[in-house]
């Protein structure tokens, strides 16, 4: 961080009063602050890493009172970034203002093969957090999970369902499956048929695993009672709104189960049931055509992604796919957050780490999923031949969710669910980076194209610096 910067995130801060998910704010006036622990893990285990500023006092409205001794603090800030595991190498940048000294530590996020970061003194266990708004919470045991499950290749959909045995699967659906394997690759049609299973991931020591259950059980849910889906359709635009005539709180609500490819056409039976149609007339042709009110192959994708790509580890076990129909938009919810260094504006762009490999190649014959990371594609590209919405994708704390918004009133623009936050948010002036990290994305310039931009096209929010759109002073604010 130049000098420069460092000025400018002091003078950002004062103005706005308020922290960030990349940003802490320290008196230091007095002494150095004897716990950063929590704070130098929750930044160094995000990937935008975060900045300690210290000479403000929260106390005080983030009024400027300056650092004690520059060296001093400096020398105790590292002593407590050794105290890390990994070791945390913090970037000090000093500054001026009014007369007084602040200072900044810049926390680099450390590689996700390396994470959790943690404070050895407590232990991996309870010295580790997240960043979360701006506060630091401890991790759970799945976060725990999940990072050690993505370093060490550990693929749950493999382990082996020990209640379970080769007469509870569907021998029909089964052979055909290996039939169709030994027919791809002849050589492997010479081992017997154990051997061929252990390999194809069916059997583990003769034990089906998680992944042929889910695909070839008779019935799944008596081995997994809760890896299924619950489906709801909600009279209003929140859970808890009640229908007016019978206090209603669902207008619809059901749980599938079955095998993947079962559960995804019950699901879509469920969507089709619910949505409204609409009928188009051509105007050349005069011919008619019935429409849903979201496109059958973007459910389709997101239903399937949700079963394939879910978390399966014993620490999601109870938590089934949710399918939620609201007035304004449908949300699919997935346990587990993205899998390894995959991230939210990467999707459709790039090759994901696969966290169920084995599931999904079952999947792909069964179901007919290409298995091509075409998913998020085929949902964007339906829903704008639909005219509907730009789909939504959140990485949320523990889950994974897509939300779809079908068509608003004529003229209306249309916001995604991000968008309306934003437009909160911005009620004071917001800096590029400042949106970038409420919003949860990497990269500041992809935050500012594709959420904040089309605001202020519409008129929805304003530049402080309108004649140069482009000013790294640039901010952003509500009318």
């Amino acid at each position: 961080m130049l000098t420069e910067e460092l000025l400018e995130l002091v003078n950002t801060t004062v103005r706005q009063k308020a922290e960030s998910q990349t940003l802490e704010v320290k008196a230091a006036h007095v002494d150095c602050p004897k716990r950063l622990y929590d704070t130098l893990s929750s930044f160094s285990n995000q990937d935008s890493g975060g900045v300690l500023l210290f000479g403000l006092d929260e106390k005080q409205g983030f009024k400027v009172v300056g650092v004690y001794d520059l060296q001093d603090l400096q020398k105790k800030v590292t002593e407590q970034c050794n105290q890390m595991e990994p070791q945390v190498r913090a970037v000090f940048t000093i500054a001026e203002v009014d007369g007084l000294l602040v200072c900044s530590a810049e926390i680099p996020a450390i590689d996700l093969s390396e994470r959790p970061c943690y404070y050895k003194g407590a232990g991996r266990m309870k010295g580790s957090y997240i960043r979360v708004g701006d506060a630091d919470l401890p991790m759970t045991d799945y976060e725990l999970y999940s990072y050690e499950a993505f370093r060490k290749h550990l693929h749950d959909d493999e382990r082996p369902i020990q209640r379970a045995s080769l007469s509870t699967l569907n021998r029909d659906v089964l052979q055909r499956y290996l039939l169709e394997r030994r027919a791809e690759r002849p050589g492997f049609g010479r081992l017997d048929e154990a051997q061929q299973m252990e390999m194809l991931n069916i059997t583990r020591n003769g034990v089906p695993t998680l992944a042929a259950v889910l695909n070839f059980g008779i019935y799944p849910q008596g081995y997994l009672p809760q890896l299924g889906i619950t489906a709801i359709v909600v009279p209003g635009k929140e859970i808890g709104e009640t229908d007016q005539e019978d206090a209603a709180r669902f207008l619809d609500n059901k749980r599938i189960e079955g095998t993947i490819a079962e559960m995804v056409e019950e699901a879509l039976a469920f969507c089709k049931r619910n949505m409204k149609t609409r009928t188009i007339i051509d105007p050349q042709t005069g011919r008619r055509t019935d429409q849903t009110e979201y496109p059958i192959n973007a459910l389709r994708e997101a239903i399937l992604n949700a079963l394939i790509h879910r978390d399966y580890s014993s620490y999601t076990e109870g938590t089934p796919v949710q399918l939620d129909f609201f007035t304004d938009r449908l949300e699919i919810h997935s346990p587990g957050g993205l899998y390894g260094r995959t991230t939210v504006e990467e999707l459709g762009h790039s090759r994901p780490d696969l966290r169920n490999p084995a599931l999904a190649v079952m999947a792909e014959i069964l179901t007919d999923a290409e298995n091509r990371y075409s998913g998020i594609p085929t949902i964007r590209r339906e829903m704008a031949a639909y005219g509907l919405p730009e789909p939504l994708f959140e990485n949320r704390r523990g889950e994974f969710v897509v939300t779809l918004r079908h068509s608003m009133e004529p003229g209306e623009p249309s916001y995604d669910g991000a968008q309306t936050d934003l437009l909160s948010y911005c009620t004071v002036p917001r800096t590029r980076q400042e949106i970038a990290a409420f919003l949860g994305i990497k990269t500041a310039s992809y935050a500012i194209r594709q959420y904040v931009l089309p605001l202020v096209e519409a008129g929805k929010l304003k530049m402080t610096i309108p004649d140069r759109p482009g000013s790294p002073r640039q901010t952003y604010y509500k009318p």
